[in-house]
Order: structure tokens, then C-alpha cells, then sequence
């Protein structure tokens, strides 16, 4: 087939789609595909309106890759792509809309709030506002944004306003949550709909004290433990609950869900990343490869749903 891959972009995770896409392209090319390669620019659209492709693999993360707006333009010109489509990949992005659903779908979540800035609200309201309704430790981060850009663990009120700003300086809108102790754990899910399973359970163990942009893409940055040490009936309770967040989000193909462990062994769910990162130190392919699919072979594996 002749397969665009689009990758690198604008957002702030430039850097991990470039590695990303290279890896891609490295796959498909060792496939036997043609392969173009488009470092993906939204005021460069004359390459974009003139491709002729069987499919593109979206190797993009974050705003303006992960969240619609290149699948509804693919959509428009009628080009098929791998992933999923524009409304669940808009819904995984905004992770305060996301989570609300998993809530009606009684998926655990931590408690949260968003804040967003208008034109009433200033740092101050926002930072009082928060004092008011949470204790620490809790966390701020933006709402659309990914690889913990952004993010902050309020141990202290006085770093409340510095969070904040942090926070703003990605996403005009902010979430707030509890913070919960207990085990870093992540769930890639693969398939067609309806007929979705989970690989293995990941456990993260971070170099850092929290799984921050190093620790995910640094190599050595973190250690990976496939599959996570978990009796029986927890795995495939947050293996079941991977597969219905991938579902009620209406993700398609290929995703991977983040969970903490709670110290009271309460899977918690954090996000759906609807474009996970597939550079070498990305956990997607670590959990294929612990059940046999090399990368090329994982690559092709989502292909060939797409297809299908």
C-alpha cells in the first residue's frame, strides 16, 4: 500500500512524535509499503490537499494531531486513516469531558474540578476557588494536553498560584483532581469494535518521583514491568475496565489506558490516549512484544484493521 505517515506537528510533543514517526515509517517501510513522510504543519495544507494515498497513520500526539482536528480534515477529503476517529479522539482529549463518562459508565475516577479562563475569573479567583474546594496533595495540570506537560502535585497551598499559571500557559482550561497515592499501571488495548481485548498490564516505576516528560521518554527513564505483578481477578478487572473506556469513548483500532493502583487496590483511571507514543522507549510496544508482536508486526496489525 501507499501509507503517509504524518508526524512531528506543533505541540509541545514534537519532539516524542518525531521519534515516533520514525519508527513507523522504519516499520512499514521493512512491510513492503511506499511510504511518505510529512512533518505535519496545519499552515502547510497544499501537501495535505494533494495527497494521493491508500491511508495515512496518524504518528502525531497532542493538540492538533491527537485531538479531531486532523481526522475531521482527513475525513473531509475522504482519506482513510488509521485510529480513531474525530468525536473520540476530541472526548479522550479533554480529559474533564472524558471522565465524566467514565464515571457514567462506573469506571473509578479521583474527585476533580475544571477552572476556566474567562474574563470573570483571574489566577487569584482561580487559586482561592481551589483552596476552597481541595486539601493537598492534589494535582493541576491542563485539560488537553499530554506527556504530563504541565503538570503539577500540590503539596503546599503556597504553590498553588505558580501551578496555575503553569498549567494555563498549555490549555485555556485546567483540571484539578485528587491526588492518589498507589501504583503507575497502563493498558494497551488493540481491535476492531466490538471485538476488542487488552495486552498485558504495565506497571511504571519511574526514575523520578513522578512520571513526568523524562521519565517517559528518557532512555532509562523508567522501568517497565510486563506484565504487572497483579493476582488474577485484578488484572482482568482493569484490563475490563481499559476495554470499556476505549469503548465508550468510541476509539477505534488501537489505544492505551492509564491507571493508578490505589493503595486500597481501587484502579483508577486517569486518561485514554487515543495516538499512545510508539517511540522505542513507548510502552504500547513493550506490552506486544511480552506476548510476541514485534513492532513491525504491531505496525501492520494496525493496518490491517483499518483496512478491515
Amino acid at each position: 500500500m501507499k501509507i503517509a505517515v504524518f508526524y512531528g506537528g506543533i505541540s509541545k510533543e514534537r519532539e516524542v512524535s518525531l521519534s515516533s514517526g520514525k519508527g513507523i515509517i522504519n516499520a512499514l517501510t521493512k512491510k513492503g509499503h511506499e511510504v511518505v513522510g510529512i512533518d505535519f504543519q496545519p499552515n502547510q495544507m497544499n501537501e495535505i490537499l494533494k495527497l494521493d494515498v491508500d491511508l495515512v497513520f496518524i504518528g502525531l500526539h497532542g493538540k492538533f494531531g491527537e485531538d479531531g482536528r486532523v481526522q475531521g480534515l482527513l475525513d473531509m477529503l475522504e482519506i482513510p486513516y488509521v485510529g480513531s476517529g474525530v468525536l473520540a479522539s476530541a472526548l479522550a482529549m479533554d480529559k474533564a469531558k472524558a471522565k465524566q463518562i467514565f464515571e457514567m459508565n462506573n469506571i473509578p475516577v479521583a474527585k476533580s474540578k475544571t477552572y476556566r479562563m474567562l474574563e470573570k475569573w483571574n489566577v487569584k479567583q482561580m487559586v482561592a476557588s481551589i483552596k476552597e474546594v481541595f486539601k493537598p496533595p492534589f494535582v493541576i495540570k491542563p485539560n488537553q494536553e499530554g506527556s504530563t506537560l504541565g503538570l503539577s502535585i500540590i503539596k503546599e497551598i503556597d504553590d498553588i498560584e505558580e501551578a496555575v499559571s503553569k498549567a494555563l500557559e498549555s490549555d485555556d482550561t485546567i483540571l484539578v483532581e485528587d491526588y492518589i497515592q498507589g501504583r503507575e499501571l497502563t493498558v494497551p488495548v488493540l481491535g476492531k469494535p466490538g471485538s476488542e481485548r487488552a495486552l498485558p498490564i504495565i506497571e511504571i516505576i519511574p526514575k523520578n518521583p513522578i512520571y513526568d516528560y523524562e521519565s517517559k521518554y528518557a532512555p532509562g527513564g523508567s522501568e517497565h514491568i510486563v506484565p504487572a505483578k497483579l493476582n488474577e481477578k485484578l488484572t482482568k478487572k482493569i484490563q475490563e475496565y481499559a476495554v470499556l473506556a476505549h469503548q465508550v469513548l468510541g476509539c477505534e483500532t488501537y489505544s492505551r489506558v492509564d491507571f493508578i493502583l490505589s493503595e486500597d487496590n481501587t484502579p483508577i483511571i486517569l486518561e485514554v490516549n487515543t495516538l499512545p507514543g510508539l517511540t522505542p522507549t513507548s510502552l504500547y510496544p513493550d506490552s506486544a512484544k511480552a506476548i510476541g508482536i514485534s513492532y513491525e508486526d504491531m505496525v501492520q496489525k494496525f493496518i490491517d484493521l483499518s483496512v478491515n
